[in-house]
């Protein structure tokens, strides 16, 4: 099967990729290095040629939310026009849990627009909402720590191994289209302080953690249980100790 893999260049692309090759199917790297770009829209008509699967894991070049927000109304604008002359039976998208909550946040909204976008396009779909990846705690500890301390406010976490988030990708895109948002998410839900602090700890940081009830995130304030899934989900099974252990030895 031809598929064509939006931003397969980078990590969460790669990991696709590289699953979806080895399973034996034809993979079109859509990236403007590889001569595809979704906001310019050159390379595009000729990468869905004869392609039934679109998998996007497309992103912005930065978090803001104007600069998200043109980002995705360009770069949808142009994937429906060229994928409705096309040959494509079903369009994956990869978004972010409890998108709908915090729309305040401008990247959030960006996101909601992309989710909109292609719910409207009348070309069958499958959205999928994931948690936070285990990886992103990194950049938690970068961007809410001062000095040798981080301040995490006791959210509601539950991340997911970036190996997990790839493999339900395969799964879904290479399944019908569900025309429906599902979610997926960690094995283990807990609060956010929790998980930084067992991370500080298995990479032998010299880190405190302090924790508050301010409910905020990235410095954002949000409701407590923005990140982790409402209701049902389909649950990754790395367990966020074991990763950061294997991380440590790589």
């Amino acid at each position: 099967m031809r598929i064509l893999v939006i931003g397969g260049t980078g990590l969460t692309g790669r990991l696709v990729t590289k699953k979806l090759e080895k399973m034996g199917h034809q993979v079109i790297i859509g990236s403007p290095a590889e001569g595809v770009d979704i906001l310019t829209g050159h390379g595009l008509k000729e990468a869905l040629n004869g392609t039934e699967i679109v998998i996007d894991l497309s992103n912005s070049s930065s978090p803001d939310g104007e600069n998200a927000l043109r980002f995705f109304e360009t770069a949808g604008k142009n994937l429906v026009k060229e994928e409705l002359s096309s040959s494509v039976k079903h369009h994956v998208v990869l978004s972010i849990v409890g998108t709908d909550d915090a729309l305040e946040i401008g990247y959030l909204k960006a996101k909601k627009l992309q989710e909109d976008t292609i719910k409207n396009s009348g070309i069958p779909y499958t959205i999928i909402r994931s948690t936070q990846f285990h990886e992103h705690v990194e950049t938690i500890i970068q961007v809410q720590g001062q000095g040798d301390k981080v301040f995490v406010s006791e959210l509601d976490y539950q991340p997911i191994a970036l190996e997990d988030v790839a493999g339900f990708i395969v799964q879904f895109s290479l399944e019908k289209p569900k025309n429906d948002t599902v979610e997926i998410a960690g094995p283990q839900r807990g609060k956010m302080g929790d998980f930084v602090s067992k991370y500080i700890e298995i990479t032998g940081q010299y880190k405190k953690v302090i924790t508050d009830n301010e409910s905020k995130y990235m410095h954002f304030v949000v409701p407590a249980s923005l990140l982790v899934p409402a209701g049902q989900f389909h649950s990754g099974t790395i367990l966020f100790q074991d990763w950061a252990i294997e991380k440590l030895k790589s």
